[in-house]
């Protein structure tokens, strides 16, 4: 693994130190990579409806 240093709010901290004591998380390490996937998956996901929803609109009005 590599270790990505990183910055945040003093909120944002209290808020994933709850979930870690609420035990939805092992630690923070194990919270940040989540956090990180669900991005890229969520980041992928619009990418991929965004070059469908073009292609759609191009070929409706291809015959324009």
């Amino acid at each position: 693994m590599i270790t990505v240093p990183a910055k945040m709010t003093e909120k944002l901290v209290l808020e994933s130190e709850e979930l870690i004591r609420e035990g939805w998380y092992a630690n923070k390490s194990e919270l940040i990579r989540d956090a990180v996937r669900e991005l890229v998956r969520r980041t992928k996901s619009e990418k991929l409806e965004t070059a469908i929803k073009e292609d759609v609109m191009w070929g409706l009005h291809e015959k324009d």
